[in-house]
């Protein structure tokens, strides 16, 4: 499934939570998508949690 195709389901999403659930339900559903979208990065390998976790000093070495 190509970017562009989970982008549109993204959308669609965030589109039915706000007209059904209202503007609250939009911004849960926006939220958990952004935690859910940065676990599959983890997952996959792309993320790594130490980049969150190191000063300055440790990356320009």
């Amino acid at each position: 499934m190509g970017l562009a195709v989970i982008g549109m389901i993204a959308g669609m999403a965030l589109g039915f939570a706000g007209y059904f659930g209202g503007f609250g339900a939009f911004l849960l559903v926006a939220a958990l998508g952004a935690v859910g979208f940065v676990v599959g990065r983890f997952l996959e390998g792309d993320l790594d949690v130490d980049e969150f976790f190191r000063t300055r000093d440790d990356r320009e070495r």
